[in-house]
């Protein structure tokens, strides 16, 4: 890349530092050195644009080199898939045009060097990068603000602390509901599994309230370690819409159950996203 222009490229979770010869993810270096490395390099200087094989041939392997340019070019675009984790059949980076060349099909984010740019640039430069859209390593999707991913997580427990709380108060609607379509036993399990489940509810809300209100900081650790129980319990409570059949109607119970099933998921993935695990 000519003198002048930008030394680091940026791509969803990698970045490719010239200056450094290094190719990284999520700030961990990556092998890929030689052939590949200035391959990947010449595709991001034409993001966007097919870079043919003869162009190729011509920048990286000279005339004078006797070597089989079909295979070290074939070999050099998988070793660059290899490390991005990409593949030809579904290409997310560097896509294959059948019998002209390659292409980088993935938005890229240009950064010049402070030494090669005035004082004024260098600042723009700095305010740019602190302004670019970073993105989670494992998720592979931009980081909102952690207000709120923990705001929204705080509201999920609050939400679940409301149900806890007004069934244990209508404990005796839900058991003249569930003596309606249940023999005594079946009534009186419901009921005891409805007392059982909110009384292990309660606490748990409340420590993962508490917990992400004073951003514990390893809350993301513990919330996956204790994932399979919040999975358990929201599934089972999930169900709670089709007590309301008579309510609320069956289509309404069906969508919001199926709601309910998603919860949650989306827990797990907004502390992932409030409490991302760097490399070290």
């Amino acid at each position: 890349m000519p003198q002048g222009q930008s030394r680091i490229a940026r791509f969803g979770v990698f970045e490719l530092d010239l200056s450094a010869g290094e190719l990284r993810k999520s700030g961990a270096k990556l092998r890929l050195q030689g052939q590949p490395f200035q391959v990947l390099a010449l595709l991001l200087d034409h993001a966007g644009d097919v870079v043919t094989r003869e162009e190729l041939r011509q920048k990286l392997w000279p005339s004078d080199t006797f070597v089989d340019f079909d295979h070290s070019l074939n070999t050099a675009i998988n070793k660059v898939r290899e490390a991005l984790g990409d593949s030809a059949s579904s290409p997310r980076f560097v896509e294959t045009l059948a019998r002209r060349g390659y292409r980088f099909i993935a938005p890229v984010q240009n950064e010049a060097p402070p030494s090669v740019v005035g004082p004024v640039a260098s600042v723009e430069s700095q305010q740019a990068a602190a302004s670019a859209v970073r993105f989670h390593p494992e998720l592979e999707v931009p980081i909102p603000r952690r207000a709120i991913t923990r705001g929204l997580f705080a509201l999920i427990q609050v939400m679940y602390l409301c149900f806890y709380l007004a069934a244990l108060i209508r404990l005796h609607v839900i058991q003249n509901i569930a003596d309606s379509f249940l023999p005594l036993w079946g009534a009186t399990a419901l009921a005891g599994a409805v007392m059982v489940t909110a009384g292990v509810g309660i606490p748990l809300r409340c420590y993962l309230i508490s917990a992400v209100g004073f951003d514990y900081q390893r809350l993301g650790e513990k919330f996956l370690r204790i994932f399979p129980l919040v999975l358990a319990l929201d599934q089972l409570w999930a169900v709670a819409p089709f007590l309301l059949i008579a309510n609320i109607g069956l289509g309404l119970a069906f969508a919001v159950s199926a709601a309910l099933l998603y919860v949650p998921f989306g827990e797990r993935t907004l502390i992932r996203m409030a409490y991302v695990q760097r490399s070290t």
